[in-house]
């Protein structure tokens, strides 16, 4: 599935001006990893983030590899993300986890 470039364009634009930020190509998408840890990716027609894995927000779902729940890893759909505002929204809530997650085994 390719990403789309819309979204990873987005992506790029909330995460100006922060640290170290490197681009992966990966499950099929793009993914933003901040300081070393994977933070966001921009899917085909949605974001995945990871956010702190008590948080619990409408808008949003679990992912699902393999057949495999990945607490802390949510969807945001692009129908969900169409302001500023609701982008920056999933943004902040991926950075302020990064700050404390441990490294992700998808590096």
């Amino acid at each position: 599935m390719a990403y789309s470039e819309k979204l990873a364009d987005r992506l790029r634009r909330a995460l100006a001006g922060i640290g170290k930020v490197e681009e992966k190509k990966m499950f099929g998408g793009l993914a933003f990893m901040v300081n070393g840890k994977m933070c966001l990716t921009a899917g085909k027609d949605r974001i995945m983030c990871r956010i702190d894995p008590d948080h619990r927000e409408e808008g949003c779902e679990t992912v699902i590899m393999g057949g495999r729940k990945y607490k802390g890893y949510v969807h945001v759909n692009e129908n969900n993300l169409e302001t500023k505002a609701a982008l920056d929204h999933w943004v902040k809530l991926a950075l302020d986890f990064n700050k404390k997650a441990a490294f992700s085994r998808f590096k």
